[in-house]
């Protein structure tokens, strides 16, 4: 039995003129859009807050790097199936509505890892299989909120609308571990179970107030599809759907399973993931632990990575726009600039370059975060939108963050990568995975640059 939150409205639409219905879009519109920004937001406090924790509990519980990882696999692992099975099942739902339940589960999940922590294998366990909870609970989220942002915004403004919704994300990142350390400080005297405490009962109130704002399409409310408001063509992949009447699984075989662009975007996310939670995951412990930093001093490092992915994921959109939608061409630029950078973060000996590598290497790894899905966007019809980001995000997680919290970990703890031992090993691979996804993402290029001249062809008849 579906719940009734999760049933989509659809109301015949409203016997008045077209200019009317674009009066009308706008508040709802906003009302929906703050519901996904602020619920994707705060999803983030409730993720990021274990990445702030670890040193606490490190010194507190004597957990080690190894245990450390296997909590934030069981995320990856979780994240990883949900982001396939969870959107796939979400198909044909209120995707508004995702999130907020996503939230209010993961919440719940949060606040059962601040009550139960402790040293025992048996709250390692439990915390173990919560974080995991949570993370499946997480994984419709990004997803659905895409599916959303279409639903409700024409084409020409639809980059505009996935890119500051990207923010978000950032926002919670950047705020994560401000709100877990102030929640520790404020009301728990110190004590690291109020990192998980404080933020989850944040994601479970703003979950509960989500519910009643907003709604996943303008039919919602009468004012009839996007296209038909703003007087938009339906595109090709779109009425192909319509005019064969596929089924939500034919979609899925067809512009997922049998598409190979989608296949090259998941495996560029997968190395795109090794890179991005290779530093997300480990900055805050290699930089107390190795550079000799104190954890105020690591943990703000770890704010100034999300800053810099907040304001790259501002620009990189715009930048791709200015290149008439060349994401690969864009995202290469920016993983040559990782590399780089990479060699300034590793044997960083001032604060001050501590914390403007990771800054840039926040400002340069969301160039290919935001791009790899913008560009999947124009090779899938709407209706498979979810899916194919789900697939995507499956890859992504299940092996790229996977490895990058446990498989990462393993190399820094004295295991050789080619002969590479410790973090000079692991920063070896981080390097590995960004000239892969580099290479990926120079082989997207030629089939987008081969999109766009087509496109440029069968619009100049229409110039002339």
């Amino acid at each position: 039995m579906e719940l009734s939150i999760l049933k989509r409205v659809r109301k015949p639409t409203l016997n008045i003129s077209r200019a009317e219905r674009q009066k009308l879009w706008l508040t709802p519109f906003l009302k929906s859009y703050l519901v996904i920004f602020v619920s994707y937001m705060v999803m983030y406090l409730v993720r990021k807050n274990f990445n702030i924790a670890q040193n606490d509990m490190i010194s507190d519980y004597g957990m080690s790097l190894t245990q450390l990882g296997t909590i934030g696999l069981g995320f990856s692992i979780t994240y990883g199936v949900g982001k396939t099975a969870l959107n796939y099942w979400s198909g044909g739902k209120n995707s508004k509505n995702i999130l907020p339940l996503g939230l209010l589960l993961s919440g719940f999940c949060i606040l059962g890892m601040g009550l139960v922590m402790g040293p025992s294998a048996g709250q390692f366990y439990i915390m173990t299989a919560l974080y995991a909870a949570s993370g499946f609970f997480q994984s419709g989220g990004g997803s659905n909120s895409v599916v959303t942002i279409t639903n409700w915004t024409p084409r020409n403004r639809r980059g505009l609308g996935v890119g500051f919704w990207n923010i978000s994300h950032n926002a919670g990142g950047a705020l994560a571990a401000a709100v877990a350390m102030f929640g520790a400080d404020y009301f728990f005297g110190g004590d690291v179970r109020g990192m998980f405490i404080f933020p989850a009962v944040i994601a479970i109130i703003i979950g509960f107030i989500g519910f009643f704002m907003g709604n996943d399409s303008p039919e919602a409310y009468g004012l009839g599809t996007v296209e038909d408001i703003f007087d938009e063509p339906i595109s090709d992949e779109d009425n192909a759907v319509i005019e064969e009447k596929l089924t939500k699984l034919q979609i899925f075989k067809k512009y997922v399973l049998f598409n190979k662009v989608i296949w090259i975007l998941c495996f560029a996310n997968v190395f795109l993931y090794i890179v991005r939670s290779g530093i997300d995951q480990w900055s805050t412990v290699y930089a107390h632990q190795i550079l000799g930093f104190t954890k105020d001093v690591a943990n703000s490092g770890f704010t100034m990575f999300e800053i810099g992915a907040l304001v790259g994921t501002c620009l990189w959109g715009l930048l791709s726009d200015l290149f008439n939608g060349r994401r690969g061409a864009v995202s290469c630029f920016a993983l040559l600039g990782i590399v780089f950078t990479l060699g300034f973060y590793q044997h960083a000996n001032t604060i001050f370059m501590y914390k403007a590598s990771l800054f840039a290497l926040g400002f340069l790894v969301f160039a290919p975060q935001l791009l790899i899905g913008v560009a999947a966007i124009g090779f899938v019809p709407k209706q498979g939108l979810a899916a194919a980001d789900g697939v995507k995000g499956t890859f992504a997680y299940l092996i790229g963050d996977s490895f990058a919290k446990i498989g990462l970990g393993y190399i820094a703890e004295g295991n050789p990568f080619f002969g590479l031992e410790g973090w000079a090993g692991t920063f070896a691979a981080i390097d590995s995975a960004a000239i892969a996804c580099c290479v990926l993402m120079a082989i997207v290029a030629i089939f987008e640059e081969i999109k766009i001249r087509k496109l440029a062809k069968q619009a100049a008849p229409l110039s002339c």
